[in-house]
């Protein structure tokens, strides 16, 4: 890869990673309403989660998905169903458990969540095959590399975004706590957003071009 393309992609993802997205919503409502170190284990899911769609993105798969209609709709119905059930779980769990952590169990759920959530939303698939094929090498001996390569890159660039929102949403979480009343409400309302992405992934078209 050309070094000059290499830094407009790296400028580019920067660019990208700093822009709210659904991913940074979602870290930060399951933060708000579990804690910070669930909040890491829902950013280190999503970040494997992206990884999954890297290599898909690299072998093919991530344009068959998006290629038919059939596919892509069964994705998105498993991604959406998914995130409602978790804004409704959240949201029916609010007033049981405000403390500051959610305990091993929790995190562990929350990252295998995390990983459900990102590898089931086929806009990371479109937004990759749309986005890294822009600066691979032409003359490079290895486009699969080089796709891996940046793909991981962008990902470990969300991925920091990711942790500097579960730093403030948990500093908040922290100030809120000692009241239970807010606390359960912020909890609802953390289980309502996440819901609401599953809806707003369920109205997701598939790309023109797929």
């Amino acid at each position: 890869m050309i070094e000059t393309n290499f830094w407009l992609f790296l400028a580019a993802a920067c660019l990208i990673a700093a822009v709210p997205g659904p991913g940074i919503f979602y870290v930060a409502a399951r933060t708000l309403s579990e804690g910070r170190a669930s909040g890491f284990a829902s950013t280190a899911g999503t970040a494997l989660g992206g990884l999954v769609h890297v290599v898909a993105g690299s072998l093919g798969i991530s344009a068959i998905i998006l290629a038919s209609a059939e596919l892509f709709a069964a994705v998105k119905l498993i991604g959406a169903l998914y995130l409602v059930w978790l804004g409704i779980k959240t949201f029916r769990n609010a007033g049981r458990a405000l403390s500051l952590s959610s305990g091993p169990a929790g995190d562990t759920r929350a990252f295998r969540d995390g990983v459900l959530v990102e590898a089931l939303n086929p806009k990371t698939a479109a937004f990759f095959l749309a986005f890294i094929p822009q600066f691979l090498d032409p003359a490079g001996s290895n486009p699969t590399l080089q796709f891996i390569m940046l793909g991981a890159i962008s990902v470990a660039l969300n991925t920091l975004a990711d942790i500097v929102v579960v730093l403030m949403a948990s500093a908040t979480r922290t100030q809120l706590i000692g009241r239970p009343h807010l606390m359960r409400r912020l909890t609802q309302g953390s289980g309502v957003f996440i819901a609401g992405l599953g809806l707003s992934l369920a109205l997701v078209r598939r790309p023109a071009n797929g």
